[in-house]
């Protein structure tokens, strides 16, 4: 949203705009940016409760109650990983789901680094700002320019989201229970909701072959084994893949060097 701002745009603007005394914001000054963020938030908030309906109605198709369904979404709050536990629960293999479900979501803990040193929360709020540490509230707070700002739109977004995705989910799992869900397809959605969120990782030719290593593997267990282990040997693949990007990291650490000494890799080193 801001790249074309130069590094000290930010506190440029807030050194000379805001008035605080010896180059810092007062605190009790309005946020510029309030509105916009808001807006934003709110536009999050809706997405996410119509993506939180879905998953509702998935969740009850896939087997959950709806009270095991509201205490997903409450104590998750990952729409990827929910999608994964719930679809990993339909196959028939609930144990199954819990690591697949931790593996998409251990992202969230590289974005909860990244927030923790903006927000530098302290007592309940560090608990809470890892709960809320998801992708539209990371997008969110990188987005915004002043720490001020960064704070604010974390917050709104977060608290906004959580509260209609469960919302939402709440909607949703009603909705399925009182419906056939074999008759409206609800049945097949999980794997289908798996699979659009999959889709978009896909983009290049190593994660394609990655992605169709671990489809063969999973076909030639599916005979053999319980179901649910397929899809945990299928990662296999994806981790002996990511270790051997990280041996090649290490067997060429000056490969960000070229790219005007910045330590940041270009294209060519995958970064």
């Amino acid at each position: 949203m801001h790249e074309s701002q130069s590094p000290g745009a930010g506190w440029q603007a807030e050194s000379i705009g805001l008035g605080g005394a010896a180059g810092h914001p007062d605190p009790h000054e309005p946020l510029v940016e309030r509105a916009e963020i808001i807006r934003a938030a709110i536009a999050l908030a809706i997405y996410a409760a119509a993506f939180g309906l879905s998953f509702g109605a998935v969740s009850v198709a896939s087997g959950l109650s709806v009270a095991q369904t509201m205490l997903l979404s409450a104590l998750l709050f990952s729409g990827a990983s929910q999608f994964a536990f719930v679809g990993v629960v339909a196959s028939g293999s609930p144990f199954a789901a819990i690591p697949a479900a931790l593996l998409l979501g251990v992202r969230n803990t590289f974005y909860g680094v990244t927030i923790a040193q903006v927000l530098r929360p302290q007592g309940w709020r560090r608990f809470l700002s890892g709960h809320l540490s998801i992708d539209e509230t990371a997008a969110m707070t990188i987005a915004q320019r002043s720490p001020r700002a960064k704070r604010f739109a974390f917050w709104a977004s977060g608290v906004a989201m959580f509260l209609l995705w469960n919302a939402g989910s709440a909607a949703g799992a009603l909705l399925g229970s009182v419906l056939d869900t074999a008759t409206f397809g609800l049945d097949a959605a999980a794997p289908a909701a798996f699979l659009a969120l999959l889709w978009p990782a896909l983009r290049t030719a190593r994660a394609r072959w990655v992605a169709a290593g671990s489809v063969a593997l999973a076909l030639v267990l599916i005979p053999w084994v319980p179901p649910g282990v397929p899809v945990l040997a299928a990662v296999a693949i994806a981790v002996l893949a990511g270790l051997a990007e990280v041996r090649k990291d290490k067997a060429h650490p000056g490969g960000g060097a070229a790219a005007g000494g910045s330590g940041v890799k270009t294209e060519g080193g995958r970064r």
